[in-house]
């Protein structure tokens, strides 16, 4: 039996950057990953997508480049060669993973663990491999899985998740998503810019419920190539035909392929918890503000939990995880949900922080609200001539506390950390008038959003 100072289940986001952390406060630590390191994110998520819409933005920049004086001819699309950058990418950064484990000695098993009860003495027993190791601290992080929902005919050769679509060697002609939240408008703003016939079939009014409404609308007229039912709920789907209902009345779209979209569940089973007595509810296994689940010395970090499915979300919860068993004097080191951004990386990008507007109203909280368009910065205008972008600042109406930062226009997901930043630290209005922002950029925008706030 071997024993070490820490044990992880996950290689994801969330596991990788704790075990990074502990190993570089001298601990030892052994990561359990059953598949690749990098999670879903890296293999099957953030990193595929992301290197796919640069791509589908690259040709949308070619084809549109006259007005900027740059004449393409015959501009046309490789999905083959797409696909083969996106995996070398992916590789790329698993061989850098790999490194930062072997550089902080975190001992890594590929293999799939789980946790088999309590040790005499002290501490719990995990299997994997065909062996046994104990530790007195183990943190979960399995991550999460897309929701299959109960609709006949999802089971058919036509009908893929988000796993399946990266895959795909062909492009289909019509593609049909059946959701609308990120994930879904993240593949449709790459098959729209790149020719396919796109439908988004989303049962709630709007798309993207996290996102603020008013920016809901523009998004949606500025993605080129898609059509969207929205109020239809799905009935069933009959090859490439999914069957909706709308105000009492049934209707279709065709599509050659489609793509279901409509959520992820924390993997919580197979791993031992419910055996073992951790507190599981319908969002995931239930943790504290430090990750601790209900029996010592176990945490939870990432999907799992439900409270934020982002890998950066979850990267910072195997920090917090780590700092509170090793580093328990930094009593401040605490996960604080309301600070955490969010990007939607269609084009243009969506990206938040904070309460939105509605959001705002919704608790009755006393708001100023600052609007501006992205035109008003001089380098967005040269650069995105056209398009529409528009930033939002929520703001307490009495102590001028920024409670919320919103923005639509491409590039504002290297800007939302900014957000994060002076939400984190309650930063006020006139704090923020006292920041220099470098010009021309296109950050100058939020910092003249602010200054527009009476």
């Amino acid at each position: 039996m071997k024993e070490f100072d820490l044990i992880i289940i996950g290689g994801g986001p969330g596991g990788y950057v704790a075990a990074e952390r502990a190993g570089n406060l001298g601990r030892s630590v052994i990561l359990f990953e059953k598949d690749e390191l990098g999670g879903v994110c890296l293999n099957r998520g953030c990193i595929p997508t992301k290197t796919l819409l640069h791509a589908s933005k690259l040709y949308a920049h070619a084809k549109e480049g006259a007005k900027f004086g740059v004449i393409a001819h015959d501009v046309g699309f490789d999905l083959s060669a797409a696909m083969t950058h996106k995996q070398k990418t992916v590789e790329a950064l698993r061989r850098g993973i790999a490194a930062q484990m072997k550089r902080n000695n975190v001992t890594v098993v590929k293999a799939e663990a789980r946790i088999t009860g309590r040790k005499d003495g002290g501490g719990y027993l995990v299997e994997a491999a065909g062996e046994q190791f104990t530790s007195a601290r183990i943190i979960v992080a399995t991550g999460s899985s897309p929701v299959l929902p109960p609709i006949p005919g999802l089971n058919g050769p036509q009908v893929v998740d988000s796993t399946g679509l990266l895959a795909i060697d062909k492009l289909p002609k019509r593609l049909v998503i059946i959701g609308g939240g990120y994930i879904g408008m993240e593949f449709a703003s790459f098959f729209g810019t790149i020719g396919t016939e796109v439908t988004v079939v989303e049962m709630m009014d709007e798309i993207v419920p996290v996102m603020d409404r008013d920016f809901a609308s523009v998004l949606r007229k500025a993605i080129p190539g898609v059509t969207y039912e929205l109020g239809a709920k799905v009935l069933r789907v009959d090859g490439g035909s999914v069957v909706y209902s709308r105000n009492g009345s049934e209707a279709s779209v065709e599509g050659d392929l489609v793509l279901v979209s409509v959520g992820r569940r924390p993997n919580v089973d197979g791993i031992g918890l419910r055996e073992l007595g951790i507190d599981i509810d319908r969002s995931g296994v239930r943790v504290d503000d430090h990750l601790q689940t209900n029996l010592p010395g176990i945490y939870a970090v990432g999907d799992l939990t439900g409270k934020s499915l982002l890998a950066h979300a979850a990267s910072r919860m195997g920090e917090v995880a780590v700092t509170h068993m090793f580093a328990p004097a930094e009593t401040s080191n605490r996960m604080r949900y309301h600070a955490i951004p969010w990007v939607v990386f269609t084009s243009p990008e969506v990206a938040g922080c904070g309460l939105t507007e509605q959001q705002a109203a919704a608790e009755g909280q006393a708001v100023k609200v600052g609007q501006l368009p992205f035109s008003v910065s001089g380098r967005y205008l040269a650069e995105n001539p056209g398009e529409r972008g528009v930033c939002k600042v929520i703001t307490d109406a009495d102590s001028g506390v920024i409670l919320g930062v919103h923005m639509i226009g491409s590039g504002c997901s290297e800007l939302i950390f900014g957000a994060a930043l002076m939400i984190e630290n309650e930063l006020r209005v006139r704090d923020v008038r006292e920041i220099v922002f470098p010009h021309p950029t296109v950050s100058e925008v939020m910092r003249d959003t602010i200054w527009s706030i009476e």
